[in-house]
């Protein structure tokens, strides 16, 4: 496990810490966030689809999920290593990092994603999947991509 992520396991009190997130999501508006805030990374690897749903951060989220065969594959490594250090300007654009290394587990993610070896995907907040890599990317070229979508640009625009 990461520093700063948390595991989703099979249990209630995963389910409490889980909509304590979600509230935590939806309680402050866009571009509210406070000094010293972390970014949000949970890990999924083990989230049955009644626990985990990724609707449940359509029009409030832009998810950045990243998935791996192992946490040990080089690129999860790096890609982890990207997000470190520069949580501030996802954090900006509202993102949520979700994580999952353990494709044996068949979680909610890779049921919805099917994806092949390492894969990195963003999901806008419409809910629609806007970027698929095979490679890390760091979070300048992360934020880039997410400046130049839509929602984004309304929302720079409301500001």
């Amino acid at each position: 496990m990461y520093p700063g992520t948390f595991r989703i396991a099979s249990s209630l009190a995963a389910a409490a810490l889980l909509a304590l997130a979600f509230v935590a999501t939806i309680s402050l508006p866009a571009g509210s966030q406070e000094e010293g805030e972390e970014l949000l990374k949970i890990d999924v690897s083990d989230a049955s689809p009644e626990q985990f749903e990724v609707a449940q951060y359509k029009w409030r989220n832009r998810l950045f999920i990243a998935m791996a065969e192992s946490p040990f594959d080089p690129r999860f490594v790096e890609q982890m290593q990207y997000l470190e250090g520069n949580e501030k300007s996802l954090i900006e654009r509202d993102v949520v990092v979700l994580l999952d290394t353990n494709p044996a587990l068949g979680s909610a993610l890779r049921s919805k994603f099917r994806p092949r070896d390492f894969v990195i995907l963003l999901v806008g907040k419409d809910g629609t999947v806007v970027l698929r890599k095979p490679s890390p990317w760091n979070v300048r070229e992360l934020s880039n991509a997410i400046d130049k979508l839509p929602i984004r640009q309304q929302e720079l625009k409301s500001r």
